[in-house]
């Protein structure tokens, strides 16, 4: 028999109006109140989810920008490739005075030249490659987009860790939402159940009006407190149904198993030494402090000389008529070398640039400590609450069971009248607060020890498992 069975043929027992049946009524009645399909585990939650909630197309789309930072940081000391070809319309005039001629090998005899050309056709195409040898600011650009590669993994990661979290929080919300309401319902019924019993024998005289208007004030209070209840229903499921495409009435969670067991937890020691070296989001802000410090080399006084291998082929023709005739000139260059670049002054822009970069850089530094402060804070308070989480299972446990012997003393002194209606609906009360709050703690036990896995950068598919392993199957 499932939990919520369980807990049905609890009240109904409890109730003031509690009459033995035969078994075939017991099993019937926990046939109502058993799920009518097969129950869903956290583990084909998340995979469902994984398929289909739109944030982890997020996640993918984050994580397929590696490849093309990687590609971009190869890409930087390959050589380049440029041509260009242009034509049009031009004109041209030339005048040439002090030069010199030479024909058939006679003395030069000096000489003036003039060209022309109207209306004439140019034409113009070039190759250029280069290939770079130095450049501090490229060495230190390619580290950059390697490291923002390795940024883009670690916000997937993080964020498919934030998303596992998110659905089994999802996951237990359902479960506690179904129980709650569950349990409202089986009061509301015990309540009503009163109520009649109370107005029979207020109209017998065998019990005061007050009692009459307890009971109506109890039914009134519950049927408020269902329409709230069924409402968080609606919307865990909505959010649970969204996120793994199933329908409605196939969400139908698992509760922890009653004596499940969080594993082992290492000392606090060992915890935040974790945290420090291995936390997700510690990690991804000292990559972007690395960032920050190639960001400063970019930006250092040698960061701007370059030193390039170069080659170029080009041809430049002009043709048409001009004032002494038709007129053409072609003329050829090829060119092969070095190319050396320095920046001698930019204005103060270079320096300004310098200064935004040493400012970056301390920045950067100052968010990794306080983002391994905020790990190692979280960290301790999950730690501390996986420590105290047994016990405090065990007082709740033993809280729910002294609510339940309470609940039965105060039915008995209802029925031979040392206890009034009031004080046997509050009992009730009690009995299944206690149990609701036991099985809250349960489920926070186990989600906490999934923080502590996400904390200390060891989440995976695996923490699922283990969780999915705590739960009554």
């Amino acid at each position: 028999m499932s939990a919520a069975a369980d807990l049905t043929v609890m009240l109904a027992m409890r109730s003031p109006l509690f009459k033995p049946r035969p078994l075939s009524g017991w099993v019937l009645a926990a046939l109502l109140a058993s799920p009518s399909v097969q129950a869903l585990d956290l583990l084909k939650t998340w995979e469902l989810a994984r398929a289909h909630d739109p944030q982890m197309q997020v996640v993918a789309a984050t994580r397929s920008s590696v490849q093309a930072y990687e590609a971009q940081a190869q890409s930087l000391w390959r050589p380049v490739l440029m041509g260009s070809a242009t034509v049009g319309a031009m004109s041209a005039d030339t005048r040439t005075t002090g030069a010199q001629f030479a024909v058939g090998g006679q003395p030069p005899m000096p000489g003036s030249f003039a060209t022309s050309a109207s209306a004439a056709t140019s034409t113009r195409w070039s190759l250029q490659a280069k290939q770079p040898l130095y450049s501090p600011e490229r060495q230190a650009q390619q580290a950059q987009l390697h490291t923002a590669a390795g940024v883009a993994e670690l916000r997937a990661d993080l964020a498919q860790q934030q998303f596992m979290l998110l659905t089994a929080q999802r996951y237990f919300n359902l479960l506690l939402a179904e129980r709650q309401e569950q349990v409202l319902k089986n009061q509301y019924a015990a309540v009503s159940r009163s109520l009649t019993e109370v107005k029979d024998r207020f109209a017998l005289g065998d019990l005061p009006v007050t009692d009459t208007h307890e009971a109506a004030a109890r039914a009134t209070g519950l049927q408020a407190q269902l329409l709230a209840a069924g409402s968080e229903v609606q919307m865990a499921r909505s959010l649970l149904t969204d996120s793994t495409r199933l329908l409605a009435d196939a969400l139908k969670p698992l509760a922890p198993k009653a004596d499940a067991a969080v594993t082992a937890v290492p000392a606090l020691a060992q915890v935040l030494e974790q945290v420090r070296e291995a936390n997700t989001g510690v990690r991804l802000q000292k990559t972007q402090q690395d960032m920050a410090r190639q960001e400063l080399k970019k930006h250092q006084r040698s960061g701007g000389v370059t030193l390039d291998l170069v080659a170029s082929a080009g041809r430049d023709r002009l043709s048409g008529d001009g004032d002494f005739g038709p007129s053409a000139n072609s003329q050829s260059q090829q060119m092969v070398g070095l190319s050396l670049n320095v920046p001698l002054y930019t204005g103060g822009w270079r320096s300004a640039k310098l200064q935004e970069a040493v400012d970056a850089q301390a920045m950067a530094e100052a968010e990794v400590d306080l983002a391994v402060q905020q790990a190692q804070q979280q960290a301790r308070s999950v730690w501390l609450a996986l420590e105290t989480g047994p016990a405090r299972l065990t007082a709740l446990k033993a809280s729910w069971q002294a609510s339940s012997a309470r609940l039965d003393a105060t039915r008995l002194g209802r029925q031979v009248g040392d206890r009034t209606t009031l004080a046997l609906l509050q009992a009730e009360n009690d009995a299944a607060q206690a149990e609701l709050a036991w099985l809250r703690a349960q489920t926070e036990l186990l989600l906490t020890r999934l923080q502590l896995d996400a904390l200390t950068g060891s989440m995976s598919v695996q923490s699922l498992q283990a969780l999915n392993a705590q739960l009554a199957h």
